[in-house]
């Protein structure tokens, strides 16, 4: 079987890390070696896929469903095998393999990729993500080996200052954003692991659990700082919705309530990731992006 990457993974890949071309280029060799040296059966690639992974459907030679994830080392899969480890389960997808014989290469659960919590009615899907990020937040191990939110955010910073803008719009929510970090990092509540990356379509059906994690990029610090992405989820419903900007401020403090996380420093860390994607993907060239973000971010 050729295992060519999702024009989804390219074109990602393309944007956010052109250095990334010798892996694209490798990855189907990469591909069948792993297939080879596992014993599995590939059912298919898994379309439209990841943006920073190929996700291949197989089969153990004992016929047990899996995935095969490969994964640029950009990606840090090594972090994302760190902290399924560290889980064990709990609440995120398992690992079938405990080792790390080849950098990149994850095999996974299989649960049902079609399937994720998006497709549930809004107020049911916040329910249910919400609940299965409350079951991430856990301590980290005491060898961790995870960036920090200080650390991410201070390199997500700096390309933000160094991107700039003609628009005053632009620049005073980036300045409301760093603003914003500045302060919630003073005194952070907690120091726990967590998702990184979290949002409805992260959350998968399974069959041990209802619901289960994915694709962590995995990052210690405070909890509010993961849930933030998950305000902003079907953020190009919430444009379109006259009433938008007030539905957005209740679902901080709803999500903020339901979570016990101070709905201050929610606000605050969801300002500063949506300017954050917003000043990206104007970087990238993808403007209709960006204003839908930067407008959410206005909201806020």
């Amino acid at each position: 079987m050729a295992f060519e990457p999702p024009p989804r993974l390219v074109r990602a890949l393309g944007e956010t890390a052109p250095d990334a071309g010798g892996w694209l280029e490798k990855l189907p060799e990469t591909a069948q070696r792993a297939v080879a040296l596992r014993e599995l059966t590939v059912e298919r690639v898994q379309v439209p896929g990841g943006r920073s992974s190929l996700v291949v459907l197989v089969r153990r030679a004992d016929g047990t469903p899996a995935v095969l994830k490969l994964a640029p080392e950009r990606a840090r899969p090594e972090s994302e095998r760190a902290a399924l480890a560290h889980w064990d389960g709990l609440g995120a997808v398992q690992l079938r393999e405990t080792g790390a014989d080849e950098a990149g290469v994850l095999l996974l659960e299989r649960l049902h990729p079609d399937v994720s919590v998006r497709s549930l009615p809004e107020a049911k899907a916040l329910l249910e993500a919400a609940g299965t990020l409350r079951r991430l937040w856990v301590e980290p191990p005491a060898d961790q080996v995870f960036e920090t939110v200080a650390e991410r955010t201070g390199r997500q910073a700096e390309a933000m200052r160094a991107t700039g803008s003609a628009d005053a719009a632009v620049t005073a929510l980036v300045d409301a954003a760093l603003a914003a970090r500045t302060e919630l990092l003073a005194a952070p509540p907690e120091h726990r692991l967590l998702h990184g990356t979290f949002r409805q379509s992260k959350v998968l059906a399974g069959e041990r659990a209802p619901w289960l994690a994915v694709g962590p990029d995995p990052v210690v610090g405070e909890c509010a700082f993961d849930l933030a992405r998950l305000v902003r989820d079907r953020v190009e419903d919430l444009i379109a919705s006259p009433s938008g900007a007030a539905t957005t401020r209740r679902r901080v403090k709803r999500l903020a309530d339901s979570l016990e996380v101070d709905a201050e420093r929610l606000r605050g860390w969801t300002l500063f990731r949506a300017v954050e994607s917003g000043v990206r993907a104007l970087r990238v060239g993808r403007p209709q992006d960006a204003e839908l973000l930067l407008e959410f971010a206005g909201w806020l």
